[in-house]
């Protein structure tokens, strides 16, 4: 697993000095000036860049679908991640004019191997997870592989370019293993972690409810108390492969000295994870958007994160996440590009 030092903060209070001399009225850029800073403090320069961007879209399946907790049927992730490849999905379009590249990472998808392609990343832990009301998820030691498969897919995106990184999903029925690991990790009911997912009837939400409920106590009758419990412990009870993969792209982009960047509900439970096995990682993360699910705004509260942008968006793939680089890239300019008073000659107010 990465190891992380913690950002500069010397450098981020050096940043904080220049943003105030800058050519504008401090505080006029609102939320952009403290996300430049912040990335300063990342790439240790009072002047920071970023370049091309990259995602990389963890895709398995859950056993956990076969109690209904879904709109969609499990065969729809296989055909998922062969849409990626293609380039025909939301996160394709997103990304191309975000200046990002998509590489898909088979953590556990279920059915034959996908045929090779430049942007696929092979790394298939187990066929999906197991029914996570009946049985554990998955062994530890199939979390920890999972996490660093997208640790592995991380160094990639690095290696071909990547100057800032983000995390997708891809897995029918992880809503229902994200609430479930959130609802573990920060201890919180499963109602007000649960949420609807694909868009699932009344009905079928109140049963995904009880399904969460039902992991949780089973999950407690092997570990006790979930919160204290060894956060890969309880993920490989309740998470899936590819939120372990998640907190591996995180974890693995900041210690590359990266901006790191989380999206929806899934993801952000990975990210969670991270910040648990390593909590200097709080540092690099920026929350890209806020997500329709009720819990994803426990945990950016929980990771001490706002949203860059909250256009109640809830698709997943990574979209959210890649639609802020834009963003990220402007508070860097702004810092790394505006002149001050003094090197301006502009008189001050």
């Amino acid at each position: 697993m990465s190891h992380l030092s913690p950002v500069d903060h010397a450098c981020l209070e050096r940043a904080r000095a220049r943003q105030l001399r800058l050519t504008k009225p401090p505080g006029s850029l609102g939320r952009l000036e403290e996300a430049g800073v912040r990335l300063a403090a990342i790439q240790r320069s009072e002047k920071p860049r970023l370049g091309p961007g990259a995602v990389v879209v963890a895709a398995a399946d859950h056993g956990v679908t076969a109690e209904g907790v879904s709109a969609y049927p499990a065969e729809v992730t296989p055909q998922m991640v062969q849409n990626f490849l293609a380039g025909g999905a939301a996160v394709n379009q997103i990304a191309r004019v975000a200046g990002a590249e998509v590489y898909v990472l088979d953590v556990g998808v279920r059915g034959p191997e996908f045929p090779a392609h430049e942007r696929l990343i092979p790394a298939r832990v187990r066929p999906g997870t197991g029914n996570l009301v009946r049985e554990p998820a998955m062994r530890p030691a199939e979390a920890l592989a999972a996490l660093q498969a997208g640790e592995n897919a991380a160094r990639r995106a690095v290696s071909e370019g990547a100057t800032l990184l983000a995390a997708g999903d891809m897995g029918i029925g992880n809503t229902t293993a994200a609430a479930a690991l959130t609802a573990a990790l920060l201890g919180l009911p499963a109602a007000e972690v649960t949420g609807r997912g694909t868009g699932v009837d009344d009905a079928a939400y109140a049963r995904k409810v009880q399904v969460v409920e039902r992991a949780l106590e089973r999950a407690r009758s092997e570990l006790g108390d979930l919160e204290r419990a060894d956060p890969l412990e309880v993920a490989a009870q309740l998470g899936g492969l590819e939120i372990a993969a998640a907190a591996g792209v995180f974890l693995a982009g900041a210690a590359a000295g990266l901006p790191v960047v989380t999206d929806g509900f899934p993801v952000t439970a990975g990210a969670l994870l991270a910040v648990r096995l390593e909590p200097n990682l709080s540092g690099y993360l920026f929350a890209g958007h806020r997500s329709l699910e009720p819990g994803h705004a426990r945990q950016l509260e929980a990771l001490g994160l706002e949203p860059l942008l909250d256009l109640n968006l809830r698709l997943g793939e990574g979209t959210g996440a890649v639609l802020a680089f834009p963003v990220l890239r402007a508070a860097a300019a702004v810092l790394g590009g505006m002149a001050t008073f003094e090197e301006a000659g502009v008189s001050e107010g």
